[in-house]
């Protein structure tokens, strides 16, 4: 494979060739960029729309994301509640359902994101400018409008349209350094009057969301994402990307923003796509891991039990809860997407405690979520659903497939860069956790660089969750293989 271009153009190249391995698209097809030449401008605003421009909405995402799905606001009521409202950009007013941009979303049906680069579901003239709630730009959206009491319980919430300005692009790690009183405030904060207490609400009632979730039983899990760090084209680390308050703020805002549009769409008698999480089938592997952490759980699956199991074991070894964290989510296995029809029992989302959970805030980066977002425009605006059960169906099945391919994807490229790294370190040990262990073989995972290979020698008798001592013993950049085996 060429090099003259540096190790971020070969893993391009490794990455765009799993991608069709994997049955996914790194182009654009012309007649998706035939249809993308055609689009002058941002959807129009129109006459139907609520307007809240003059609202101080604000963006929090990564350093670097252009591609900005939603914005929040909150507004203190009397008796101590707030008014939450999520913006979402309307993807569907400028990519219509049927079109050649929307089949090409529907082959993918999610960007995918390398270590190498980004391979979005959207050209990026839509998804980081056109469609993107970009700062100091107007925007239709749909709005899901939420009161929540001063316990952290929604206690009311609409769903409409409505037109939006974001006042204000803000960064998960500044805002989080911020508000931990670690870090100065951001400058876009200091430039918009009001904002600084607007951020502060918002930061409040998000704790108050967790609280309730966390009592509910939601999974509180801290996992490790590899992120690539690059001098110039040199690949230097990869390093994990980990969670702060301001992560926080967003997640427990769109978990609370999807259970709204889910429980919207079935008071309207509407099917849907719902996000599920099935009882874990590995529960006794789940049970035999909290024993050897000094912990018990009951024979059949109980989410809050595994919740609190969880908790007391974050608040009494923080440096090691990543490692049971990783565990837990492999034994959880995925989530997948589902039809629900109206009145039909709800499966549920185990990792969260919830029964109704859809995907609804990521328009420009999921196709569920486009889907959804036309699913609620089609009630509101009194029309028939643009798909029928059958259809959804079909969708749902595809969705979940081409996710996991877009998760293995990812994956893949993330070794093959770990691999380009650790070439250097053959014969050298390291601590390592058991992430895999069935049919496919024993998979492990060490810290820095933070990478996953397969234990080729001396597996017998590890699980998922245990630790253990490995030699590197080889290493291939282009297939993304990192072998170990068991130190003696």
């Amino acid at each position: 494979m060429p090099t003259s271009n540096g190790p971020q153009a070969e893993l391009a190249q490794i990455a765009r060739r799993v991608m069709q391995e994997r049955g996914l698209e790194p182009d654009f097809p012309p007649a998706a960029l035939a249809q993308l030449r055609g689009i002058a401008g941002p959807a129009p605003l129109g006459t139907q729309l609520r307007d809240l421009r003059s609202l101080l909405w604000c963006s929090i995402d990564n350093d670097d994301s252009r591609d900005l799905d939603q914005l929040s606001v909150a507004e203190t009521l009397p008796g101590g509640a707030t008014r939450i409202l999520v913006a979402v950009a309307d993807v569907d007013a400028t990519v219509a359902a049927g079109s050649p941009l929307d089949a090409r979303a529907s082959v993918n049906t999610t960007s995918v994101y390398t270590a190498a680069q980004i391979f979005p579901m959207l050209p990026e003239r839509l998804s980081t400018d056109l469609t993107s709630l970009a700062a100091g730009q107007e925007r239709p959206s749909l709005v899901i409008d939420m009161t929540v009491t001063a316990d952290g319980t929604v206690s009311a919430a609409d769903v409409y349209r409505a037109s939006v300005v974001n006042r204000a692009k803000l960064a998960y790690d500044s805002v989080a350094a911020w508000l931990d009183g670690k870090g100065p405030m951001p400058p876009p904060v200091a430039a918009v009057a009001g904002m600084e207490a607007q951020l502060r609400t918002q930061d409040r009632v998000a704790q108050a969301l967790k609280r309730v979730s966390k009592a509910q039983g939601a999974l509180a899990l801290t996992t490790l994402e590899a992120q690539a760090v690059y001098e110039g084209r040199a690949l230097l680390d990869l390093r994990p990307d980990e969670d702060n308050r301001a992560k926080e703020l967003i997640e427990y805002f769109m978990i609370a923003a999807n259970g709204v549009v889910a429980r919207f769409l079935e008071a309207r008698r509407s099917s849907s796509l719902r996000r599920v999480l099935r009882v874990p089938q590995r529960w006794d592997r789940i049970v035999a891991l909290a024993a050897s952490w000094g912990g018990s759980l009951p024979a059949a699956a109980d989410a809050r039990a595994l919740s609190a199991f969880l908790v007391s074991c974050q608040l009494k070894a923080p440096q090691r809860f990543p490692d049971l964290s990783l565990a837990v989510v492999k034994l959880l296995g995925a989530g997948e997407y589902v039809l629900k029809r109206p009145g039909e029992p709800a499966e549920g989302h185990f990792g969260l405690a919830v029964d109704d959970y859809t995907h609804a805030t990521a328009p420009n980066r999921r196709f569920p979520d486009l889907i959804t977002q036309r699913l609620v425009k089609a009630v509101l605006g009194g029309h028939s659903a643009p798909y029928d059960d059958a259809t959804l169906r079909a969708l749902a099945e595809h969705c979940t497939t081409q996710e996991g391919n877009a998760a293995k994807v990812e994956r893949q490229v993330a070794k093959s860069a770990a691999a380009m790294l650790l070439a250097p370190h053959i014969g050298e040990h390291f601590d390592a956790l058991v992430t895999g262990a069935g049919d496919s073989g024993t998979f492990v995972r060490i810290a820095r660089p933070l990478a996953e290979g397969k234990l080729v020698k001396g597996y017998q008798g590890l699980d998922v969750g245990d630790a253990v001592r490995v030699q590197l013993t080889h290493t291939d950049m282009e297939r993304g293989f990192i072998d170990f085996a068991r130190a003696a």
